[in-house]
């Protein structure tokens, strides 16, 4: 049966964008089904099956950002799936969302791009410089994508990417009502800017691995998220 990836990909190609080692590690064995190490260096594109390409862009936004422009291709690649662990932010438990939850993203939004000041935070578009063609910090995601990913996932959110986790209940609490995210990582919205910027489909999905808030009192489950994550990449190759 044809899996989703290659139903989203079509003749040509899909390209996932994995920030850490081992969360490519688990997103080839998932594909392969047999053990794998990421085959490259960081910004290096891997054929990783048939139809599915595989970027290590390393951690953060400018990583992100700099090897998904380095190796997409539009006439090579139908679309860019930002795919990975995240933290679970306030209010993911009233959505369902706990460790070990798949969060397909309704919008991948910049957290902390703008201006604070003492009378608030103004973001990039509020200031005069927008940072696309788009209002607000919300990069699209394209909604039939993340409508068919969705049927693999186990809630449907706003992710928010950041500069710095939240490691404080105050900085947790902020980014999730800045932002209204329920999960947040470090670098899908910039993936989605480059796509957004190329005219190339994007999506962000993400299995969370953490609660985010005081560090002491966080609860992690890495292992977990990992074989989650090699689940779902295996799932949705083969569904």
């Amino acid at each position: 049966m044809l899996g989703l990836l290659h139903e989203l990909a079509g003749s040509k190609c899909l390209l996932i964008a994995a920030a850490a080692p081992i969360e490519a590690a688990a997103i080839l064995q998932g594909l392969r089904g047999s053990a794998a190490a990421p085959e490259s260096h960081a910004w290096m594109l891997v054929q990783a099956v048939s139809g599915v390409d595989l970027v290590l862009t390393g951690i953060g936004k400018a990583n992100a950002a700099g090897a998904v422009a380095h190796v997409l291709d539009p006439d090579r690649h139908a679309a860019v799936l930002s795919l990975g662990i995240g933290g679970a932010l306030p209010g993911a438990d009233e959505a369902g969302v706990r460790l070990g939850s798949v969060v397909c993203a309704s919008a991948s939004v910049f957290a902390d791009e703008g201006l604070l000041s003492p009378s608030g935070f103004t973001d990039c578009f509020g200031l005069g410089f927008p940072l696309g063609d788009f209002q607000g910090s919300d990069v699209p995601v394209n909604a039939a994508w993340a409508a068919k990913l969705a049927r693999a996932c186990s809630a449907t959110g706003r992710i928010a990417t950041v500069s710095t986790c939240s490691g404080t209940d105050a900085a947790a609490r902020i980014i999730a009502d800045r932002t209204g995210a329920i999960v947040e990582a470090m670098e899908g919205a910039a993936v989605g800017l480059v796509c957004h910027r190329l005219r190339v489909p994007f999506a962000e999905v993400r299995v969370v691995s953490n609660t985010t808030g005081d560090r002491e009192r966080q609860r992690w489950d890495i292992k977990g998220a990992m074989k989650r994550l090699e689940e779902l990449t295996a799932a949705i190759h083969s569904e």
